[in-house]
């Protein structure tokens, strides 16, 4: 029973959290209110917003709001205390930060540095802190958000102050994130927060994340929001894994606005889930929803604490202020109350959004998707265009450091008709290191679109982008390595890239990558069930049902019935619905033990109420429709 996993090879195709059984202990500092050097916005809120993050992940916090040097030095001796006896100790740094030599200094807000033995007496060296940790015997996280515009680089009072800060070197078990590469600049964001700390609240409850696999979900966040001008990097010896949240893996948090959304039959959930993915796998049943006021199916018999502490854990995942609100509305005595209403009041209104943040929702490529923002088509944009033009015409005047609003504005101006000055803000924009217009330039090279049609000059900006860091021009290049038509044919290199691109967390390119290793060109058959779930697990949601596949028919691998069926049930909730036709229609596509199991694990849901026989018919398509709108529930999958 072969079957074809994809057409053809290549193409740009719940539970609460767990109890915390170790000891864990945060010291988070944000310095904004500098005395005597340039003040920053963001540093006091991205250290607020964190604390109270870190806190509901089980650790005991100390909090320092702009600090002095008494009070950061007096801070630090309270922590090495904590710290002790402590299983996870973790410091996070947000304000000014500079290096001397190769050692880095922060920057308390009461700093005054007149000439360069001021670095001694003013400065706090973060190998104080560092020291202070390494008397732990527990895993060491630190994340410095420290890098942003170094008032004391090039100056004469301290000439030797370099910019960013320098690598760190550490003894085992200690991970270092850092804002943006070593001895690179990162930005202090357009909104509430800095796009690092922004990317790092919106990846933190993440279910069942590693910390590296953390690492790269906000490295590919900042970068994206960042047009590649800002790569947070990390530095890491630990010996042991950790997760920040122990909970099982469950759902995107998409495919969980959509199941409480439709749980809920709340309009105003449905519209939230429109605006937040326009393109979302679930969009065409929202849109039915919205235009009718009923939902073809609906669940019974609703367990209230359970949906309230299942709206509470995607609020919390999510940040979507209006979940929150939602839950105080419906749940105002729910268990989760009070803290809900701690973090709403950090969130800002939706009326506080800047032209930055506007620009960001109208005109973002989809394939630059981060936590915030999921993208537009072009059609959609091209329905928007004034509104994007004006709001990122702002942000590109407000932000002229950041020439990603520049992009964005260009891919507005496109959608207004206007080629020519879309041409010409591109090339601004990829002038100064903006990777997605680079990509965006390649494309109207490559086609003639706007520009004089030419293979070699598209090849060279794919090659610039895909040497910054972009996953788009990486997957781009390496398909024209395969094919061996603009390029002479490279394999090799082709696979070299997709393989860079999946360490920076382009799913699409995981998915390429098992594609390949299921058809014996690269690595081995195990290798490609390890792809298509990893890329399952990261958007691809296609990566479900080939993994499922692999192991239904046991293709190179031995097969497993079960974890078939716990994949089929996870892309069921996740597509756009093409499993559950064929699970309703095609069935006999996969074996009986494989739809005997999905049966079990329904069953167990209290959807399936028939005979476990493996075979389909009309309890079987209800229950499947009912998991898949508002009753996915991950406490009964066995993986």
């Amino acid at each position: 029973m072969l079957r074809n996993i994809i057409a053809s090879v290549l193409l740009w195709g719940l539970t609460v959290s767990a109890v915390w059984s170790e000891g864990r202990v945060a010291f988070v500092v944000g310095n904004s209110a500098y005395e005597n050097v340039g003040a920053l916005d963001n540093p006091i809120n991205d250290a607020l917003d964190i604390s109270v993050a870190l806190e509901g992940l089980g650790f005991d916090v100390i909090l320092g709001s702009n600090q002095g040097f008494e009070a950061m030095s007096d801070a630090i001796s309270r922590f090495s205390q904590a710290a002790l006896t402590a299983d996870a100790v973790l410091f996070y740094y947000a304000g000014h930060g500079f290096q001397v030599n190769g050692e880095n200094y922060l920057v308390p807000v009461d700093a005054v540095i007149a000439q360069a033995s001021d670095v001694a007496t003013a400065t706090i060296p973060l190998s104080d802190v560092m020291n202070a940790m390494e008397q732990s015997k527990g895993l060491k996280l630190v994340f410095l958000d420290a890098c942003r515009d170094n008032p004391f680089a090039g100056g004469a009072a301290v000439p030797e102050a370099g910019s960013g800060l320098a690598r760190v070197g550490s003894s085992a078990d200690f991970m270092i994130g850092y804002a943006t590469q070593p001895d690179n600049v990162a930005y202090d964001g357009t909104g509430r927060n800095s796009f690092f700390s922004e990317a790092m609240l919106n990846h933190l409850y993440t279910p069942g994340q590693s910390i590296s696999e953390l690492m790269i979900a906000v490295r590919r966040d900042v970068l994206a929001a960042t047009g590649g001008r800002q790569i947070p990097w990390d530095n890491s010896s630990l010996t042991r894994q950790f997760r920040f949240d122990n909970s099982p893996v469950t759902a995107s948090e998409e495919t969980l606005l959509w199941q409480v959304a439709a749980s809920e039959s709340d309009a105003n959930l449905m519209q939230l889930y429109a605006e937040r993915y326009p393109q979302g796998a679930h969009v065409d049943d929202v849109n039915a929803f919205i235009q009718s006021g009923a939902q073809t199916r609906t669940l019974t018999d609703r367990d209230d604490v359970a949906e309230a502490a299942r709206l509470w854990s995607l609020a919390r995942r999510s940040r979507m202020r209006p979940l929150l609100e939602y839950y105080l509305e419906q749940y105002p005595t729910g268990a989760d109350a009070e803290q809900v209403a701690r973090l709403l009041a950090l969130i800002p209104e939706a009326d506080d959004t800047t032209p930055g943040g506007i620009c960001e929702r109208l005109a973002t490529h989809p394939r630059d998707a981060t936590a915030n923002q999921s993208g537009v088509s072009f059609e959609q944009l091209q329905r928007n265009a004034f509104s994007a033009i004006q709001a990122c015409s702002a942000a590109a005047v407000r932000s002229p450091e950041l020439p990603h609003y520049t992009a964005l504005l260009a891919r507005a101006t496109a959608a207004s008709g206007e080629m020519d000055r879309a041409v010409q803000l591109y090339q601004s924009a990829a002038e100064r290191g903006d990777l997605r217009a680079m990509v965006s330039l390649a494309q109207l090279t490559e086609s003639g679109n706007g520009l004089p049609q030419d293979q070699t000059q598209a090849l060279a900006l794919y090659e610039r982008a895909a040497e910054g860091g972009s996953a788009d021009a990486m997957i781009n290049l390496a398909i024209t390595l395969f094919e061996g038509v603009l390029l002479p044919a490279d394999p090799d290199r082709g696979v070299a890239l997709l393989r860079r691109a999946a360490e920076g967390g382009s799913a699409k390119a995981v998915f390429n990558l098992g594609v390949l290793a299921q058809s014996d060109q690269i690595d081995t058959p195990a290798d490609a069930l390890d792809y298509f779930r990893r890329a399952a697990r990261d958007g691809e949601v296609e990566g479900y049902r080939a993994a499922a596949i692999l192991l239904d028919e046991g293709r190179g691998i031995d097969r497993d019935p079960e974890a078939a069926a716990d994949l089929l049930l996870r892309g069921l909730a996740e597509d756009r619905g093409a499993l559950l036709q064929q699970l309703t229609t095609a069935s006999d596509e996969w074996s009986r033990d494989t739809i005997s199991a999905v049966q079990s694990r329904l069953l167990e849901a209290g959807y399936y109420t028939s005979t476990i026989d493996g075979l389909p018919g009309p309890n079987f398509t209800s229950a499947l429709t009912r998991w898949r709108n508002g009753g996915f529930n991950a406490d009964v999958l066995k993986s």
